[in-house]
């Protein structure tokens, strides 16, 4: 999630309009508002002291604002929190075990158990030995062109099939 749909959706969550959270900012009334549209559409970016004031009147840490770092630990985390806003992503313990889990009744819950099953599948085929390291990593960095590529082939077998049974 960019920097501006995370804006908007803190903003969202505290129930501020823009022109409150731009109030809020210190922006003039007759353009606080647009002020706060501008970042939410990303036609302006926010240097890192209006960050830390966003941050701060929207009751969030600065990090949940901006685009997570995956590559240190405190990002990992708020990329994390950020899908489980975005995606329906939820920490749970399942026989002792910590893992992420799905909420079903989330709106992104069928697309995001197809797009985790087919990975899955892969991975699993690289525990069994069907497939090597190499195939494997070409599959996750070829994704989704692999999964289209896979799909196809799939459909083309099926009308093989029945051309077949005809």
């Amino acid at each position: 999630m960019a920097i501006g749909q995370r804006i908007k959706f803190f903003r969202n969550l505290r129930n501020l309009t823009q022109k409150e959270l731009g109030q809020k900012l210190g922006f003039p009334e007759r353009a606080a508002d647009v002020r706060i549209a501008q970042y939410e559409s990303e036609k302006r970016i926010p240097k890192d002291d209006l960050i830390k004031a966003l941050s701060y009147c929207l009751g969030v840490s600065p990090v949940a604002l901006r685009v997570p770092d995956i590559d240190t630990d405190i990002g990992f985390m708020h990329t994390l929190f950020a899908l489980e806003d975005t995606r329906g992503f939820r920490i749970n313990k399942i026989e002792g075990e910590i893992c992420i889990t799905l909420n079903k009744h989330h709106k992104s819950y069928i697309a995001m158990l197809e797009r985790l099953t087919a990975w899955q599948e892969e991975y699993q085929k690289l525990s069994d030995g069907e497939i090597t390291q190499e195939q494997y990593n070409d599959w996750r960095y070829t994704y989704p062109k692999m999964v289209a590529a896979q799909f196809i082939s799939e459909i083309d077998e099926l009308r093989a099939r029945k051309k077949k049974s005809e």
